[in-house]
């Protein structure tokens, strides 16, 4: 059986924005971590050597992002793999998202510890701390916020198999779904919940005598967190599990060549955060040759990469 590839598969990509952003928050991260550690050994605040780890865990996770990233750019013409590097944008988000959900179960426990076991709380100090948690959190929001955008491609392929393999031919705009720089903002964002939830919990306990929000306020934290743990892990799951696209877009393409051919397969799944493939397998009914099919699929536009068998 000769294949012939007329075109490459390399259905990255590369957000090279996301990317600026995601080093310029890692190194503003890093120094705010660094100085919050060595002013609490130097003056004693568990609240500022606390502050600091707690933004080591999330400068590990900043640092999944980036290797994520610069993994899938080096790679994205490596042969060995089959459409290119885009499912490591989404192994990088699943992967930040399983950092982010343990941060969020420590956070709990300790608030639930805290809870039932008061500790002493320097209120002044503890405030200071948070409002700078807040700045930062902030300026590294800035930093990674309007990557989000669309990016146009167009992809023209040919393929030339002896079971009539092709592909049909579009240029459209796929909404850029970039799970990594997702999971690196949602880093970003549950700190800032954390900083703002402290800041309210720490004034309440301050003029009212309410030491017990601070626990409180993290568990509500917590949670939050672990909510959005788990939405970005239900978008990143089944990409890199190739699950079927929906069932009401199959049924379309179903409905569409029932009347001309007998549809004995058919799988379309996701190749990376953008792009859909498709394998369809035909028992043709009609005189039909491999363009008539590939015209009545040009309308669904989903599909990045088509393979299509007719018998």
């Amino acid at each position: 059986m000769k294949l012939e590839l007329q075109h490459d598969h390399d259905f990255s990509s590369h957000d090279q924005q996301g990317e600026k952003g995601t080093l310029y928050v890692l190194l503003l991260t890093l120094t705010t971590m660094l100085i919050e550690i060595v002013a609490g050994t130097v003056y004693g605040s568990m609240a500022l050597l606390a502050d600091g780890w707690h933004m080591g865990t999330h400068a590990a996770a900043f640092c999944i992002t980036l290797f994520a990233y610069r993994y899938a750019r080096k790679h994205s013409n490596n042969d060995r793999f089959s459409f290119g590097t885009g499912k490591v944008s989404v192994l990088g988000g699943y992967t930040s998202a399983i950092v982010l959900g343990i941060v969020a179960v420590l956070m709990i426990a300790e608030s639930i510890h805290r809870l039932f076991n008061p500790h002493a709380i320097q209120f002044n100090e503890a405030i200071i701390v948070a409002c700078i948690g807040l700045a930062v959190n902030l300026a590294s929001i800035f930093l990674l916020n309007g990557h989000g955008h669309s990016h146009g491609h167009s992809h023209d392929h040919d393929h030339d198999h002896s079971h009539a393999h092709d592909h049909h031919d579009h240029s459209h705009g796929h909404h850029h779904h970039d799970h990594n720089l997702r999971a690196a903002y949602l880093h970003v964002l549950a700190d800032t919940l954390t900083s703002l939830l402290a800041i309210v919990a720490l004034l309440f306990g301050k003029y009212y005598g309410w030491d017990w929000m601070d626990a409180v306020m993290g568990i509500v934290g917590g949670c939050v967190i672990i909510k959005w743990t788990m939405n970005l892990m239900k978008q990143t799951t089944p990409i890199l599990l190739d699950e079927n696209i929906d069932s009401d877009y199959r049924k379309s393409i179903h409905d569409a060549l029932s009347p001309y051919a007998k549809v004995m397969d058919l799988h379309i799944w996701k190749i990376s955060g953008n792009h859909y493939s498709a394998a369809i397998t035909l028992q043709s009914t009609r005189d039909f040759i491999i363009d008539d099919y590939k015209q009545i699929l040009s309308k669904f536009d989903k599909i990045s990469h088509l393979t299509l068998e007719v018998h």
